[in-house]
């Protein structure tokens, strides 16, 4: 099992609708990822370490599939029009990492 996931920094000024993102885009990513997408969470950072201060990403989206190829597979036709959409909802470039699960 793998997770992807999706960071949004938490940037002075930047734009991230919440509710498009979970509205529209994450809808959107789970119909044209079918059953490659074995789950997928949604998390709103809310704090950092130290008390007061901010988090470091405003959202946080982990998609989990079966392997890397099964993501690629999943991914690669939609990544278009995906990545098109990122702009609607966010003013900043996401940062993505794959990872493989050891624990769940």
């Amino acid at each position: 099992m793998i997770t992807v996931s999706v960071l949004y920094p938490n940037k002075d000024g930047a734009k991230f609708d919440l509710t498009y993102y979970l509205n529209k885009h994450i809808t959107m990513v789970k119909r044209v990822l079918g059953p490659a997408l074995k789950g997928v969470t949604v998390e709103q950072g809310v704090g950092g370490a130290t008390p007061g201060s901010k988090a470091a990403y405003s959202t946080v989206c982990h998609l989990r599939f079966d392997s890397v190829q099964s993501f690629q597979a999943a991914f690669g036709p939609h990544a278009e029009s995906i990545m098109k959409d990122v702009p609607n909802y966010s003013s900043v470039e996401p940062v993505v990492q794959i990872s493989e699960v050891k624990l769940s």
